[in-house]
């Protein structure tokens, strides 16, 4: 098994940016979490995306911390939360892009990486800095299915493909 470190849990109740497309973003907050449940075929509790759709694709997402620290960089602003990214779960120690099409062990949770989370035109507003899509291009995380239930927390986390 290998460990990774899990660096930030975030959901939000509602959708800022998806299905936004000619309107102004949403104002809904995010939250931080030490843990969150991973609630099989369905996502968070409490998220946006939790029972969106039958066997939805992104029912929790993943970012590497990796890329944070970049946009950070890119948009001078050492400050930037990552909740900005809009994405769940934050680590370190894992080729995020290597998981599409597999199935995986976080925590004590098994998921499925269905696709990369392609970055929209909205990372350049929520980051601050026009070419933030285009830097993420590839590396805006993954989008993951969530096969059998359990919890994730913050800190060192097992990992197993």
């Amino acid at each position: 098994m290998t460990r990774v470190v899990i660096h930030g849990l975030y959901t939000s109740p509602g959708h800022n940016y998806f299905g936004h497309h000619d309107r102004a973003p949403g104002e809904h907050g995010v939250l931080e979490h030490e843990e969150v449940e991973l609630v099989a075929g369905r996502g968070i509790p409490g998220d946006r995306f939790f029972d969106w759709k039958d066997d939805y694709k992104g029912q929790v997402t993943l970012i590497d911390r990796s890329v944070i620290d970049e946009i950070r960089q890119h948009a001078e602003n050492p400050d930037l939360p990552p909740s900005a990214f809009r994405r769940n779960v934050v680590v370190s120690g894992i080729d995020l892009n290597r998981l599409v099409g597999r199935v995986f062990r976080l925590g004590d949770a098994l998921l499925e990486g269905t696709q990369k989370c392609a970055p929209c035109y909205w990372m350049d507003e929520a980051c601050g800095k026009a070419g933030t899509e285009k830097l993420m291009h590839n590396r805006g995380g993954l989008r993951c299915r969530i096969l059998e239930s359990g919890h994730i927390h913050l800190g060192e986390a097992e990992f197993a493909t």
